[in-house]
């Protein structure tokens, strides 16, 4: 490579999926680390991941049930917009239809802190719920 003048070229391996700095409003953390449902439809929890592509990133938003721990909803997109959240909630809204009062959890990213993830919400009766600011253990409780 060297003598033919080419250079390898890096790209980033880490993408940030949660932007929790904005001026939306911000659920209180209702699920308080009660990972372990008795029920199904008790509480769901969200979360957005990236998978690399020869195509560049490709984004999957998933909704998991405590109870099961099954993927009840999923949506993928090349980019993040509030839409991709919202399509994962609605899969796992049609293929559960639960009662309202089912807990949501989720980071406090833009995605879920917007109008039309808490819109989708309202309409159905479910309890948002998000975990503290840059805390991975979803806790409101300090890390030990």
């Amino acid at each position: 490579m060297r003598l033919n003048g080419l250079r390898p070229v890096w790209s980033a391996k880490f993408v940030h999926t949660t932007d929790s700095k904005h001026g939306l409003a911000v659920s209180p953390n209702v699920l308080n680390r009660q990972f372990e449902q008795a029920l199904p439809n008790q509480a769901w929890v969200a979360d957005i991941t990236y998978i690399r592509t020869r195509s560049g990133w490709l984004y999957l938003a998933a909704v998991l049930d405590l109870h099961s721990r099954k993927i009840v909803g999923w949506a993928m997109s090349p980019a993040m917009p509030a839409g991709l959240v919202c399509a994962a909630l609605q899969m796992a809204i049609v293929q559960r239809n639960p009662a309202p009062g089912l807990i949501v959890h989720s980071d406090r990213g833009t995605q879920y802190a917007s109008a039309e993830h808490q819109a989708l919400l309202k309409k159905h009766g479910l309890v948002g719920s998000m975990s503290r600011k840059g805390n991975c253990w979803n806790s409101d409780k300090k890390a030990r």
